[in-house]
């Protein structure tokens, strides 16, 4: 029987790490927060989360330690070489919900469990705004018992979760989905430039679209120009809820996947290539749908090389 009242060392305290610690914290939860941005972790704090010295400290008294960083390195650092594994209890729960390389979730795994540990890879689709209320999905991959544990601490940070597989599954659909998500926002970031350019309002488009076969979550929730969904980034000067950067990089994880193992995925790649380009340039601090001003700058280039 898992007990209702857990006690979570949660490191990495950034835009996700941050809102999800403390809706667990509001779930009664106690939170052992660690960062090694100081500001971050004030801010944990404040929330109620109360701060570590160090992540080893967290995971020191902690039944179940949840990581969110930047990248593979990141967590196979804190996991080999910064003592997190051999400070937690024998039989502690680790659950990674950072996105990063299926080979690297499943060595992050496997050190886990080499060190006495059980472990669940549970990376997640909802960005900045699901991690503030508490509307996440997440994709593990690991085992049925530790997904059973995982499952309650999961439903106050998201409203789905869903079991993929095996350790490493859970980063698979992760890199898949945003795949999808990436190569639909330009699909419809083209669209709605390519109606500019024939005399069609954005919110003509967004009638029709919408609620016909060109009816995706890039158009109804995140829709790339301001006016038809007013919660998207685009009308807040497309302020990060997925920042371009991370969506670069999740498209990155995909693309080098399809190479390794053989898959033509032309379209995923070339997204790839398009917001890697995007991210280094104007995009570096705007969210993943700001694209379509990269797409319209770039069309009207084209079309007054045309006319020149």
């Amino acid at each position: 029987m898992v007990n209702s009242r857990r006690t979570i060392g949660f490191i990495g305290l950034g835009h996700m790490g941050g809102p999800m610690a403390a809706n667990l914290v509001k779930a009664g939860h106690r939170v052992l927060g660690y960062d090694l941005m100081p500001e971050l972790l004030t801010t944990a704090v404040g929330t109620g989360a109360e701060a570590a010295g160090s992540s080893a400290d967290a995971a020191a008294a902690a039944d179940v330690v949840i990581t969110m960083l930047p990248a593979g390195r990141h967590v196979l650092g804190l996991y080999r070489e910064e003592g997190l594994l051999s400070a937690a209890r024998p039989g502690t729960l680790f659950i990674d919900c950072s996105t990063i390389d299926v080979a690297d979730a499943r060595s992050a795994h496997d050190a886990a469990v080499t060190a006495g540990m059980r472990a669940l890879d549970a990376p997640v689709s909802g960005g900045v705004v699901g991690a503030e209320a508490g509307t996440l999905t997440f994709m593990a991959g690991g085992g049925d018992a530790e997904f059973t544990e995982a499952g309650p601490l999961l439903a106050v940070m998201g409203k789905k979760a869903v079991h993929c597989g095996g350790p490493g599954a859970g980063q698979a659909a992760k890199i898949c989905n945003n795949m999808i998500l990436g190569v639909s926002m330009i699909a419809v970031s083209e669209a709605f430039v390519l109606g500019e350019s024939l005399g069609l309002s954005h919110q003509a488009l967004f009638d029709v679209a919408s609620t016909a076969s060109g009816q995706c979550w890039s158009l109804t929730v995140n829709c790339p120009v301001p006016g038809p969904v007013p919660g998207s980034p685009a009308n807040r000067d497309y302020r990060p809820g997925f920042a371009a950067p991370l969506m670069a990089k999740d498209l990155g994880l995909a693309a080098a996947a399809a190479k390794a193992g053989g898959v033509h995925t032309e379209l995923g790649l070339r997204a790839a290539e398009l917001y890697a380009a995007y991210a280094e340039g104007s995009g570096a601090d705007q969210d993943f749908s700001g694209i379509v001003g990269t797409i319209r700058n770039q069309s009207h280039t084209a079309r007054d090389g045309d006319s020149a």
